[in-house]
């Protein structure tokens, strides 16, 4: 038992650093707690191992992700209208997301290899998805068409969020690069408020559905928090790349692994 403890708490500090530099730790997190919840009765809940995972999992980086957003609470100022216009398609979409989770429990840990295969991928493709959509340049002003499709992009990130998560702000960097943002400070901050504005509501359907393992999320909680403090000061010392090819390499391997075991079961 205290082997499992310290497996999770070094995954979910290991996630709330790559977080603060390169994104993905929700790649740790949760192959982390579906191990563990599979591997025996570690929990009463009425669900499947993989979607109290993906529960315990959100709930345990939220705080980190909220943490985030008050960071950047003076960027997000200089595109509040931005905000209000994505905020909504983003609770609806992480809504949805959430509750196909929850509704479909079975068809969740079918998907499990391909989520963790997707998500690797997004990682992987990152460089390519920046100089593709310009993330960080200047770009000319939407059009009212163009604002619709961010909207209905937005809303497709979202349900992705909302079911599974990992790599979303990858594909919200590209949505806000389309928008004609260029200060990257304060994508950042929109990507992150509205990651936050996401995972809230997944939280809100996942501890409605009562598939949250509450101690081990806790325990993760405080151990993102401190890996992501943590983080934060030696970001600067890190090479971004090297960082993001371990984590794409991590989630290869386990995309590789359970769809073995799937095949094999």
């Amino acid at each position: 038992m205290i082997a499992t403890y310290v497996l999770l708490i070094l995954a979910a500090a290991a996630a709330g650093a790559i977080n603060s530099v390169a994104g993905g730790g929700t790649l740790l997190t949760f192959p982390a707690l579906y191990a563990v919840l599979g591997a025996g009765p570690q929990t009463a809940l009425a669900a499947t191992a993989g979607v109290i995972a993906n529960a315990t999992s959100t709930v345990a980086l939220v705080p980190g992700s909220a943490a985030s957003m008050w960071g950047y609470r003076r960027e997000l100022a200089s595109v509040s209208h931005w905000a209000w216009l994505l905020l909504p398609p983003s609770f609806l979409g992480g809504l949805l997301g959430s509750l196909l989770v929850v509704i479909w429990p079975d068809q969740f840990d079918a998907l499990i290899p391909w989520l963790i295969l997707t998500a690797a991928l997004l990682f992987a493709l990152q460089p390519a998805i920046t100089r593709w959509t310009g993330i960080g340049r200047p770009h000319a002003e939407p059009t009212p068409s163009t604002q619709a499709g961010i909207v209905v992009l937005q809303f497709l990130i979202s349900v992705y969020g909302g079911y599974f998560g990992a790599g979303i702000g990858i594909l919200m960097l590209s949505g806000l690069a389309l928008m004609g943002l260029a200060d990257i400070h304060a994508m950042n901050g929109l990507k992150t408020l509205l990651n936050c504005a996401i995972n809230g509501v997944s939280v809100a359907v996942f501890v409605s559905a009562g598939v949250v393992d509450w101690p081990l999320a806790a325990m993760m909680a405080v151990a993102a928090i401190v890996g992501g403090y943590g983080g934060a000061r030696v970001a600067r010392r890190l090479d971004r790349n090297l960082v993001r090819r371990g984590v794409v390499t991590i989630g290869l391997a386990l995309a590789g692994w359970y769809f073995y075991k799937q095949l094999a079961g």
